[in-house]
């Protein structure tokens, strides 16, 4: 089947005639298009397009499948790309004062909170997050096509201020310029830290990254330990920083991916992720995280969460699940022998399996990259 995202891709199919193959078409604006009323359409996919009641009659007679979005949902059940910051933020302007809940992410999680949570209570609901799940799934995959993923695990209530913050965003930014795809589980802590390393890549003055930190890390009076996220001006003052060092020197070069969940959209996803696969089902998201992270993982001091992630990647690199074993780096050595001692686990694990020369506990951030960027992917 051909997947058509982009309205001048439409002629292309239309000119193979007859014998034309079915196509998916996803989020496109046909109700001024030509040719959506004539002809056979058996086996295609009409996904989140918009149309009029004209074509979508005659589509589905002729064979089509049409799944339209319904005003009910402040989401759509089919998208062809990933979000963007500005799509994901979209009604949140810091200069207005109007705060996080009037975006779009908001919205939606008020949404998913107002219709079950987790088990929605409508069928339609339902339908509508998987589907919405799996197109972002399949545009993470195009996203990273061709690319080399590290992933950086670590737990969302690391502050700005905490030195292992600026660690992950030094060494995030080190990776990014070795041409490394930087992907996180989109929220705050750890994971902020590392799509501001990412995003810092893009400044050649290594000092700006220490500067950006003053702007980020100051708290207001009384707000609670390891929540920083809840803060008024969380977002505030990263929308500072984005402006202060726009990314203007080939912006595509310094891309990262967060993959944030509503299922914990009481955090916010941060800013500095260039792309954002958001997802309704925080299993799906979680695999697909590890999944992908084929070039290796950082696993940053972190609780109950970043143990699972632990655990998970090493079940992926012992069965080889998703293909050869990659690099897993745990930063913070006295954290993972000492405060919650996997590292001994992991060592017996991996004793005499493919995968013991890739893991790695350390607490130097040269040598988490040096480990990563040194790992050469067969297959």
């Amino acid at each position: 089947m051909i997947e058509i995202d982009e309205f001048e891709s439409c002629a292309d199919w239309f000119a193979l005639g007859d014998d034309r193959p079915p196509a998916a078409f996803q989020a496109l604006d046909l109700r001024h298009a030509d040719g959506f009323e004539s002809g056979s359409f058996r086996g295609c996919l009409f996904l989140a397009c918009d149309l009029t009641p004209a074509q979508a009659g005659y589509l589905t007679t002729t064979g089509a499948t049409v799944i339209r979005d319904g005003a009910e949902r402040p989401y759509p059940a089919h998208r062809a790309r990933l979000y963007t910051p500005e799509e994901i933020f979209a009604g949140f302007d810091p200069a207005a004062g109007n705060g996080y809940k009037a975006s779009y992410d908001a919205r939606v999680y008020r949404h998913w909170a107002a219709t079950g949570r987790q088990y929605p209570e409508m069928v339609d609901e339902s339908l509508a997050r998987r589907l919405h799940d799996h197109s972002i799934s399949e545009a993470l995959h195009d996203a990273i096509d061709g690319t080399r993923p590290v992933a950086i695990m670590g737990g969302h209530g690391l502050e700005r201020s905490d030195p292992t913050y600026a660690s992950i965003a030094r060494i995030a930014r080190s990776l990014t310029r070795s041409n490394r795809l930087m992907l996180s589980g989109g929220g705050p802590g750890a994971m902020e830290a590392t799509h501001l390393g990412a995003w810092m890549a893009n400044i050649s003055d290594d000092d700006a990254l220490a500067t950006a930190l003053d702007v980020l890390a100051p708290r207001p009076e009384g707000a609670p330990a390891e929540r920083e996220f809840a803060d008024h001006d969380w977002l505030d003052r990263a929308f500072a920083v984005r402006e202060r060092w726009p990314l203007t020197d080939d912006p595509d070069r310094y891309e990262s991916i967060g993959i944030p969940t509503w299922m914990y959209g009481h955090e916010p996803p941060n800013a500095f992720a260039t792309r954002i696969a958001k997802y309704f089902a925080n299993s799906v998201r979680e695999g697909g995280l590890l999944a992908i992270a084929t070039h290796g993982v950082v696993f940053a001091p972190g609780s109950a969460g970043t143990i699972q992630e632990i655990f998970q990647d090493t079940a992926q690199n012992h069965y080889s699940s998703f293909g050869p074993p990659s690099p897993m780096v745990l930063f913070g050595r006295g954290y993972w022998t000492e405060r919650h001692p996997v590292w001994a686990v992991l060592e017996s694990l991996a004793e005499g399996r493919e995968y013991r020369d890739l893991i790695t506990i350390t607490d130097d951030e040269d040598e988490v990259v040096e480990v990563v960027v040194g790992y050469e992917r067969n297959g």
